[in-house]
């Protein structure tokens, strides 16, 4: 990095933490802390649930995912439509009518204090998680490519992030999310712009699709019904729908952002303005990596884009057998640049499948030899493919920009999460179950001690992380565990009136466990258990509450 790249990401980050802290001093009133003295307008709730949503580990995974498996990943995210409509029909006008500051709260008033202390448990042990995750993944992908020590990266995040949150609460993290989805938007928009620039003058953009069609990378849709396949149309209509209903609909972190919209309207068009921005948003994003393939067909790449991993074989006893794969990589790259310039026929283009097989199957092999010269780096290299890109080929400044929107969407949506957290804590656990009255400025402070809490605790979770497969997919997995069951908790209250409290808590332990144990021996993919455990909890308390009238019918 140059010089003007430090200048371009410190400006950016402090303006921001500023910017958020005088914007929102002095609030007083939980009224304003928690709920943003429901200011808010329909844009300013559109771009920060899309905020909270899209971490950093969506702008670091999602182009490598692309780069890999296509633009498949696309389906994920075809139910987000659908359950916005449902929870501007069914979820919001509930939330609104009762006033609350969380969503937990009304299940007290449809259930009991039990089920409510539950959930927001539940709530709590996935986003607290999360937090870390949305922390640690930015800074272990800067840390490798970098050299920057992963800790005080780790820290240095969770810090400017608990800085602002404290100082402003909810309109803190509403307003900066604003300045932070511009830098986003527009550094996704110029690293775009660039690629198809760098790419050879005679490479159309219609040219560098029908390249990476070519390649496998186009295919968007598969209406396959293979339980296998992470990624269907079906999985992303049926889980993805679930996944979302209980993400936007139930979890706090997204709760918060629409209950403190101006009115019932406000909050109902932030929220449509979401779901019809966000699929064509995570389609773009999929279509830089994607371009970045495209990029590499005419330009060398690694065989293994994590310069951690390739520094730990080539300093080990296998570095002539990786030196070999090496040499085969670049002979298939070679062949490709050949193919390519010579014109794609329907001949080529099987060529070019086979020679990108070839070149999968030699990326196994050297995450084989990777792991054998040392089993602690991560051979998974998705996550570092875009920063790899940005890091070598950016012109100075621009660097810059592009951390700063990786930094920008990790402090976004943690801001977002470590506020629902406290929110959470303070209202549904300690206010609830404190026996004094106090005033507003006490729980005001409270509230303040919760964030910064959960902040460090996020920070101890970053420290002691371990990369997984894919960090978009870890977020995802931790809350496909927990938001099929709470969606159905939400579910019963709203629409299976006969239910009553102790059913319902007692089938939310049952079906946690068993979403538990069917996620650990892997028998469905992740985004099927949103909709398992909705179906579970719902059967299992309809079936307790049945059995229980009929009992108490027969003994009366």
């Amino acid at each position: 990095m140059q010089s003007i790249d430090w200048i371009v990401l410190s400006l950016t980050l402090l303006f921001i933490v500023v910017y958020g802290a005088w914007k929102t001093k002095g609030q007083q009133s939980v009224q304003d802390y928690i709920k943003g003295g429901n200011e808010t307008k329909w844009w300013t709730i559109g771009l920060s649930v899309m905020a909270t949503q899209a971490s950093a580990i969506t702008f670091l995974s999602t182009p490598g995912q692309a780069f890999h498996s296509g633009m498949g990943f696309v389906q994920f995210y075809f139910g987000l439509p659908i359950a916005m409509v449902v929870i501007c029909l069914v979820f919001i006008p509930i939330y609104h009518k009762l006033n609350v500051y969380t969503a937990y709260e009304y299940l007290e008033s449809r259930f009991d204090q039990k089920t409510r202390i539950l959930t927001a448990i539940l709530f709590l042990i996935q986003r607290g998680l999360a937090a870390g995750i949305t922390i640690f993944a930015p800074a272990i992908i800067l840390s490798a490519v970098l050299g920057w020590d992963l800790i005080t990266l780790n820290v240095i995040i969770g810090v400017l992030v608990i800085i602002y949150t404290v100082s402003g609460g909810t309109k803190a993290v509403s307003v900066t999310q604003k300045q932070q989805m511009a830098v986003i938007f527009a550094g996704m928009f110029i690293a775009f712009y660039i690629i198809l620039q760098y790419l050879p003058d005679d490479i159309t953009f219609s040219k560098a699709l029908e390249i990476a069609g070519a390649s496998g990378k186009m295919q968007v849709l598969d209406f396959s019904w293979d339980l296998n396949n992470r990624y269907t149309v079906w999985t992303g209509i049926l889980g993805g729908t679930f996944l979302m209903l209980s993400y936007f609909g139930t979890d706090q972190s997204q709760v918060q952002r629409y209950l403190s919209g101006k009115s019932l309207r406000e909050s109902q068009l932030g929220l449509i303005f979401n779901g019809l921005l966000k699929v064509p948003m995570q389609f773009f994003i999929l279509l830089v990596g994607v371009m970045v393939f495209v990029f590499y067909q005419f330009n060398s790449s690694p065989l293994n884009f994590n310069p951690k991993a390739e520094e730990a074989v080539i300093n080990s006893k296998y570095a002539a057998e990786y030196k070999t794969l090496e040499l085969n990589h670049q002979n298939i790259e070679e062949q490709k640049k050949v193919l390519i310039a010579k014109g794609l026929t329907d001949e080529s283009k099987k060529q070019l499948a086979v020679l990108n097989e070839k070149d999968v199957e030699l990326k196994e092999q050297a995450k084989t030899i990777i792991k054998k010269a040392s089993s602690e780096v991560e051979t998974n290299d998705k996550d570092y493919v875009f920063i790899g890109f940005i890091l070598k080929y950016l012109p100075a400044g621009l660097v810059g920009l592009l951390l700063a929107v990786i930094l920008s969407a990790a402090m976004s949506s943690t801001a977002s999460e470590l506020n629902a957290l406290a929110s959470t804590t303070t209202i549904d656990l300690y206010k609830r179950n404190t026996s004094n009255e106090y005033s507003d400025e006490h729980y005001v402070k409270v509230s303040k001690w919760f964030t910064l809490g959960w902040g460090v605790l996020a920070i101890l979770v970053a420290c002691v992380a371990n990369l997984f497969d894919n960090l978009i997919q870890l977020v995802n997995i931790i809350g496909s565990i927990f938001y099929g069951n709470v969606l159905g908790i939400f579910l019963l209250a709203f629409f299976v009136k006969f239910v009553k409290g102790r059913s319902v808590f007692i089938a939310a332990i049952i079906t946690q466990l068993i979403i538990i144990i069917v996620w650990f021996m892997d028998i469905l993919p992740y985004l099927w258990l949103n909709l398992l455990g909705c179906v579970i909890v719902m059967t299992i308390a309809t079936i307790i509450e049945v059995i229980s009238s009929n009992s108490s019918t027969e003994n009366s």
